[in-house]
């Protein structure tokens, strides 16, 4: 069978599962002969082996069942970077590199020292110890298996400032200096959302989806910690659920954070919410 027949086949395999169906298959045919998506617009006509088509097809069958592309192939692009994936952590997003942009717009000039709480795959710590090479970066997680995930994503991408540690929120800084900004895409999605059974947070870890009152659980338990570990002056930043805006502002004010202020995403919603230690 040529390329462009199978992937023909697969686009009609995946249309009902996947609204990317066409670049999903090319993905993963691309991974599993080790090309670029760009050769099969050279060599649409190339016969492809059997034992070629029966790894796609295994692969085709996984996606068909709703696991992520990320998992599958176990990498993800996120900013400027190629990110190692694992089923123990989020998958980057897009919608997250908002929260990236917004750091940098509000310190174009950089800063001495960032925390990332919740890093996962590294994703957001990554992007900015690469956009602030004079920084201090430390990404901290709950889960052992993240925080290896992320120092092999820091080694991957040739990040040496950037650290990470094993710890509850903010239970292992004690020792560490003050930040001038702290960066976090904590759980915040309602334990009862019915996205929860929907697409592919369906095989992503509930512990980094889900918090309690209502998601908002850990971000007032980050803001209360925040106090102790910012700089006055310095900022502290959420990525939050699309309806979380006036609710994460309010938290901020009654914390006494000043410049409060939302950022939506490239879809129009509501996605960053910051505030300023005074």
């Amino acid at each position: 069978m040529t390329i462009d027949s199978l992937l023909k086949l697969a686009y009609g395999r995946l249309a009902l599962q996947s609204d990317t169906a066409q670049l999903d298959a090319q993905l993963l045919l691309a991974h599993v002969l080790g090309v670029s998506t760009s050769y099969f617009f050279t060599w649409p006509e190339k016969v492809v082996s059997d034992s070629t088509n029966e790894q796609f097809n295994a692969l085709l069958t996984r996606r068909e069942q709703g696991e992520p592309i990320a998992y599958i192939l176990g990498q993800q692009d996120f900013w400027t970077l190629s990110l190692e994936t694992s089923k123990h952590t989020l998958i980057p997003r897009a919608d997250t590199e908002r929260l990236v942009e917004v750091a940098l717009e509000l310190q174009p000039n950089g800063v001495k020292r960032v925390l990332d709480l919740g890093t996962g795959t590294g994703a957001i710590a990554l992007a900015l110890a690469y956009e602030w090479p004079s920084a201090d970066v430390v990404g901290i997680d709950f889960q052992a298996k993240a925080v290896a995930l992320a120092q092999q994503n820091a080694v991957k991408n040739d990040i040496k400032n950037a650290r990470f540690l094993k710890s509850n929120w903010f239970s292992a800084l004690a020792d560490e200096p003050l930040f001038d900004v702290i960066v976090s895409n904590p759980p915040y999605i309602d334990p009862d959302d019915q996205h929860l059974t929907q697409g592919d947070v369906r095989f992503e870890p509930i512990t980094a989806l889900v918090a309690d009152d209502h998601g908002l659980a850990d971000i007032k338990q980050i803001i209360d910690g925040a106090l102790q570990h910012l700089i006055i002056g310095g900022w502290l930043m959420f990525e939050h659920g699309f309806d979380q805006a006036k609710a994460v502002q309010q938290l901020f004010s009654d914390k006494a954070f000043k410049d409060i202020a939302t950022y939506q995403d490239l879809g129009g919603n509501d996605r960053v919410t910051v505030g300023r230690l005074t």
